[in-house]
């Protein structure tokens, strides 16, 4: 099986979520700067969200230009990725309308399981495509994937201290993952 209809559910589904996420922004009620005030909390989640899933779905897509076949293994790894990607926006939500711990935490944890997701994905394409395979020798030790998820484990716990050092390290990882990941073009290009 080709990866070209798993690319485009997968699209499908990450563009939904985006739009989805924007829902949570209410009109503010008033023409007074103040009135924007209230919406600062879900509008400052709702951007460190929509970059979060921008940065998966653009690596995503990369990861898949370097994947010749998908089998069921992929398929299933896919669709646990994007079960926890689906679940960003009612964290996002819940952490934008309550800065408390408990949102917080659940946030990073979502994060989390979406970070581990992608990694056993990763790990089906890379059955799936043998010792040859391109991603192997793209992605290499993978150290910003293993900064991102011990990055997450810290802030869930730290969310209970103080939320705005969990939220201080979600940002982190999102300044990690900005610059994008030449590894795999670099590799689909040789």
């Amino acid at each position: 099986m080709t990866r070209t209809r798993l690319e485009a559910f997968s699209d499908a589904v990450i563009a939904i979520l985006m739009t989805i996420m924007v829902l949570e922004l209410k009109v503010p009620h008033g023409t007074e700067w103040q009135a924007l005030r209230p919406l600062a909390p879900v509008f400052l989640a709702y951007v460190l969200s929509f970059v979060f899933l921008g940065i998966y779905w653009n690596n995503h897509h990369h990861m898949l230009q370097a994947t010749e076949r998908v089998n069921g293994a992929v398929l299933w790894a896919n669709l646990h990725l994007l079960f926890w990607l689906s679940l960003v926006p009612i964290a996002t939500g819940w952490m934008g309308q309550n800065v408390e711990p408990l949102p917080t935490a659940l946030y990073g944890v979502v994060l989390l399981m979406a970070g581990v997701a992608y990694l056993i994905l990763q790990t089906a394409i890379v059955a799936c495509q043998g010792p040859g395979s391109k991603l192997r020798e793209a992605v290499g030790s993978d150290f910003k994937g293993k900064v991102s998820l011990a990055s997450y484990a810290a802030a869930i716990p730290l969310a209970f201290v103080r939320s705005w050092i969990a939220i201080g390290l979600y940002v982190f990882v999102v300044c990690l993952w900005l610059v994008p990941d030449r590894r795999i073009e670099s590799r689909i290009a040789e």
